[in-house]
C-alpha cells in the first residue's frame, strides 16, 4: 500500500515522507486515530517507503510490502484462541488470515478481524507470548540488510506484562528497527510506553476525501457518496458499512429503541423492569465485543439526539432506518443529562472490557436511564 493509497491526512504524509528522505526516522511512533481513519493504512504506506528507501531493489521491495510478505515487515495485532488455536495465540498464526483481512478491509476494526478469525464472542488481546515473538524476530538480523519495521496494530490492547516486556526494546531497540503503534485510545497506553513514541494525531477523515474513496474505491456515483460521506462521521469504514447496509447497525437499532422505549415507560411502573431485565439478558448472550460495539453505537445515538435538540442539523448524519423519530427523542437528551449518560456507558464499557457480569451491568445500567431521560434541563 502506497501514501496514494490512504485516504486524505496530506500533511502527515509529507511529514512522514521528508523526515524518512532527510533520514529522520523516529524509532519509536504512535499513531493515534478513531476507527475508519486510516492509521493502518498510512502505518503499511510508511513502512513500504521506509524500506523501499533502504532497499537495493526498491520496486521488489514494494512488490513484496503490497502483498504484505516483505521478511522485514512485521505485525502484531490482538488475537484470541478459536477452534484452530487452542492456546498461546499469537499473531504468526494468523498472518494467512491478516493478510486477506487487509486486503479487502483496510480501514476496518477490531470486532471485524476478531469475526474474521472466528473469536467475536471472546475479547482479542496482544499478550506476553506475543512479546517474547517480537522481541525474537527483531534480534534477526535485517533480511535485506536495512530497515526492519514493526507495527503494532490496536497496541491499548497489551496487557501489562506484554507492555512491560517490550518496555526496554521500544526504548533501546536494535539499529534500523522502527516501531509503529497504532491505537484509537492512548489513554490506554501505558504511560512509560506512550512516552518512548513520538506522537501522530490523525483526525478524522473530512467527507470530501471520504466522497473520494467511495467514487475511486467503490465506484460510487457521486450523489450516493456525498450523502454517505455526510453521515460517516469522518470514518471511512462506516462510510462502507452504510454503502453496503451493515446488518449489524440495523440490529443495534432495534436493540436500542427497544431500550430507550421501555426506559422511559419504567418510571413509576414496576412491571416494565422485566422488559429491561429482558433486554439485558438479550444483549447478554452476544460475544463481549458485540456488546462494547453497541454500547458505542448508544453514545453515538445519544450525541447525534443531543446536537439536533440544540439545531446542530448540519453535524446530524444519523438516520434510523426504523420509523423511531429521532425529532421526538431528540428533546429528552440535552446538557442536563447528556454527560451523565455518556459517563455510565463508558462506565459499562470498562466493566464489560474487564469481564464484569454483562447481565449485572446492562440491567444497572438500564435502571440509571430510567432516570436520565426523565432529567429535566436547568
Amino acid at each position: 500500500m502506497k501514501f496514494e493509497d490512504v485516504l486524505g491526512h496530506e500533511h502527515l504524509k509529507n511529514h512522514l515522507i521528508k523526515s524518512t528522505d532527510n533520514g529522520r526516522i523516529s524509532h519509536a511512533q504512535l499513531f493515534v486515530g478513531k476507527e475508519g481513519s486510516g492509521t493502518l493504512p498510512m502505518a503499511i504506506a510508511y513502512a513500504q517507503y521506509i524500506l523501499a528507501s533502504s532497499s537495493e531493489n526498491p520496486e521488489i521491495s514494494d512488490l513484496k510490502c503490497e502483498k504484505l510478505q516483505h521478511p522485514d515487515l512485521h505485525f502484531a495485532f490482538p488475537v484470541a484462541t478459536n477452534d484452530k488455536i487452542k492456546s498461546k495465540p499469537v499473531s504468526n498464526n494468523f498472518l494467512e488470515d491478516w493478510r486477506n483481512f487487509i486486503s479487502k478491509k483496510p480501514y476496518a476494526n477490531l470486532f471485524e478481524w476478531l469475526q474474521f478469525i472466528g473469536v467475536e464472542n471472546k475479547q482479542g488481546q496482544i499478550g506476553v507470548d506475543e512479546a517474547e515473538e517480537i522481541v525474537k524476530s527483531l534480534k534477526l538480523k535485517s533480511y535485506e540488510g536495512g530497515y526492519k519495521v514493526m507495527i503494532i496494530w490496536m497496541a491499548e490492547k497489551m496487557n501489562s506484562s506484554a507492555a512491560n516486556k517490550l518496555l526496554k526494546l521500544i526504548e533501546e531497540p536494535p539499529e534500523k528497527t522502527v516501531f509503529i503503534l497504532i491505537t484509537e485510545n492512548e489513554q490506554q497506553i501505558i504511560t512509560t510506553i506512550k512516552s518512548r513514541c513520538q506522537l501522530l494525531q490523525f483526525p478524522l477523515l473530512s467527507e470530501a476525501d471520504i466522497t473520494k474513496g467511495l467514487i475511486e474505491k467503490e465506484g460510487t456515483d457521486l450523489p450516493i457518496a456525498e450523502q454517505i460521506a455526510s453521515q460517516a462521521g469522518g470514518s471511512f469504514n462506516k462510510a462502507l458499512h452504510l454503502l453496503h447496509n451493515d446488518n449489524a447497525d440495523e440490529q443495534f437499532e432495534q436493540w436500542f429503541i427497544t431500550w430507550v422505549r421501555a426506559a422511559f415507560k419504567a418510571k413509576g411502573n414496576a412491571s416494565v423492569i422485566q422488559d429491561l431485565i429482558s433486554w439485558s439478558e438479550t444483549i447478554a448472550k452476544s460475544g463481549r465485543e458485540t456488546q462494547k460495539r453497541f454500547l458505542n453505537y448508544c453514545l453515538q445515538f445519544f450525541r447525534q439526539a443531543m446536537l439536533l435538540n440544540y439545531n446542530a442539523d448540519a453535524l446530524v448524519y444519523l438516520q434510523p432506518k426504523t420509523n423511531f423519530q429521532l425529532e421526538k427523542f431528540a428533546p429528552f437528551i440535552h446538557g442536563g443529562n447528556i454527560l451523565d449518560i455518556n459517563t455510565e456507558l463508558n462506565n459499562a464499557i470498562y466493566h464489560i472490557e474487564r469481564n464484569g457480569n454483562a447481565k449485572i451491568i446492562l440491567l444497572d445500567l438500564s435502571i440509571k436511564l430510567t432516570r436520565l431521560l426523565h432529567t429535566k434541563e436547568a
